[in-house]
């Protein structure tokens, strides 16, 4: 038996990881529709009590949430697929381990 196949799982975190790091950089790329509107949406309400010569506290907090919920997101992502991952390689392990046993010798 050769090694576990995990080349999907590890080009799947690789690309969250990805992720997370430009969430983290505050770019907008790896939002999803929600979360992208949720930014959006703060950005514009900022602008709005901007303008009309309120303060931006509301907004900036609605916008700083938004970013956390896209962290938190992608982390859990990043989580699954790791345990995913090491559920692969216990199994082939545990496989290997119970055909070596059941050998004659």
């Amino acid at each position: 038996m050769g090694k576990p196949d995990t080349r999907r799982l590890d080009k799947a975190i690789q690309q969250t990881t990805r992720m997370l790091e430009a969430v983290q950089n505050r770019e907008m790329w790896p939002l999803n529709g929600r979360e992208r509107r949720a930014v959006l949406g703060a950005i514009g309400s900022g602008a709005y009590s901007l303008h009309r010569g309120n303060g931006t506290d509301r907004a900036d907090r609605k916008l700083d949430t938004a970013w956390q919920s896209a962290e938190v997101r992608l982390t859990s992502e990043i989580t699954a697929l790791q345990m995913e991952r090491q559920r692969v390689v216990t199994e082939h392990a545990q496989a290997k381990a119970a055909k070596k046993s059941s050998g004659w010798w």
